[in-house]
């Protein structure tokens, strides 16, 4: 569960990381609280990433520029999610931007520090170094400020990163955070360091023994769009996207393999929908309850493979859904696993067509929506 950039860095700042001055609002009258100091940068608060690139960070000159800004912003989306609040800060001068994180990283078998010389939104043209060490204790100073040497010329800027990862690693254990990503971390005239950014992931299998995570849960909850709170509600797991295909599938991996075959054959998933956690007639009645009531969502790809689930349930289960639906939106199906050729008979004879694989399937459905 990913915080938003304010409490991001409230989070940051109490544990002694440095950032700027900022001022929370929700609504454009409220900028006038921030005062005269300008240029100032104005950030939609959202859950999700890609907001500097999607135009959810703007600079502005004055007042009036300010809370033009702000109802622009307010009325955008972001993967889906809508901002109910903004944050106003100085426009902080800066020499350079870097990047660093501190992640979960299996093959370490932990903790790794991801770093680069060049941070910002096109930290992905240069990959950053990575020091794997895994268990906290076994962290060691000496070692991260080798691998850095290669690629940060400046000894006091490499100190001061090493000194800040130790404290994202501080961070990270005391929270039970899965990501702690600065990005950018300004260099200041004089050599300081300076949390522009701040993308903070909590874990949510540890709300359990973390207050603050089980707080910041329901809050999220709540800014999360109301198809999405629904499908929550209702035991299935959802991630609302920017395209116009729906996708209703069964298990993490499958799901996921879906989504990179519909935007490899040129098509944009509007969803990750798993519906694995609750495949049931009603888990599958509200799957597709929610991609028929979505305006943008203009077709319906059912993928979804059965191996302790018997896919000949899950066909009887479309066959009455399909029966009942008032949604003219174009829906293709390919299910198989346990029991594919009873599902195939009851689809059949429904009137429904089971594409035999995935291909297919996405053959199907760029027949019935084409890629733009």
């Amino acid at each position: 569960m990913m915080m938003t950039e304010h409490a991001g860095k409230s989070l940051l700042l109490s544990y002694g990381v440095p950032v700027p001055h900022g001022l929370l609002v929700r609504n454009a009258a409220q900028v006038r609280r921030w005062g005269d100091v300008y240029p100032a940068a104005i950030k939609a608060q959202v859950s999700s990433g890609g907001r500097g690139k999607a135009g959810g960070v703007l600079r502005v000159a004055h007042p009036q520029e300010a809370a033009a800004a702000a109802q622009r912003l307010l009325a955008l989306e972001f993967a889906g999610e809508r901002p109910s609040t903004l944050l106003i800060e100085p426009w902080i001068e800066h020499t350079r931007e870097l990047y660093l994180a501190l992640t979960i990283d299996g093959e370490a078998g932990g903790y790794s520090v991801l770093y680069a010389p060049a941070g910002g939104i096109e930290v992905e043209d240069n990959p950053p170094i990575r020091y794997g060490f895994g268990e906290p204790a076994d962290f060691r100073a000496h070692v991260l400020r080798d691998r850095l040497g290669p690629v940060e010329q400046d000894a006091g800027v490499r100190e001061r990163v090493v000194a800040m990862a130790r404290r994202l690693l501080f961070i990270a254990t005391s929270v039970d955070a899965t990501t702690v990503e600065i990005n950018p971390l300004a260099v200041l005239p004089d050599g300081k360091l300076l949390a522009l950014d701040a993308k903070v992931v909590l874990d949510e299998a540890a709300a359990f023994r973390q207050a603050a995570t089980a707080a910041e849960r329901v809050k999220a909850r709540r800014r999360e769009p109301r198809m999405v709170q629904r499908a929550l509600a209702g035991n299935l797991m959802m991630v609302a996207l920017d395209g116009d295909i729906g996708l209703i599938s069964g298990g993490a991996g499958m799901t996921m393999a879906g989504m990179d075959m519909l935007a490899a054959a040129g098509l944009k998933p509007a969803c990750f929908l798993d519906c694995s956690s609750n495949p049931t007639p009603a888990g599958y009645q509200l799957a597709f309850d929610l991609l028929d009531g979505e305006r943008r969502v203009k077709a319906i790809l059912v993928s979804i493979f059965g191996g302790g689930t018997q896919v000949d349930r899950v066909a009887k289960t479309l066959e009455a859904i399909m029966a009942a639906r008032r949604s003219r939106k174009p829906v293709v199906i390919r299910i198989n696993g346990t029991g594919r050729e009873r599902a195939d008979a009851i689809l059949r004879d429904a009137g429904l067509y089971n594409q035999p694989t995935l291909e297919s399937a996405l053959e199907a459905m760029i027949a019935a929506v084409p890629p733009r």
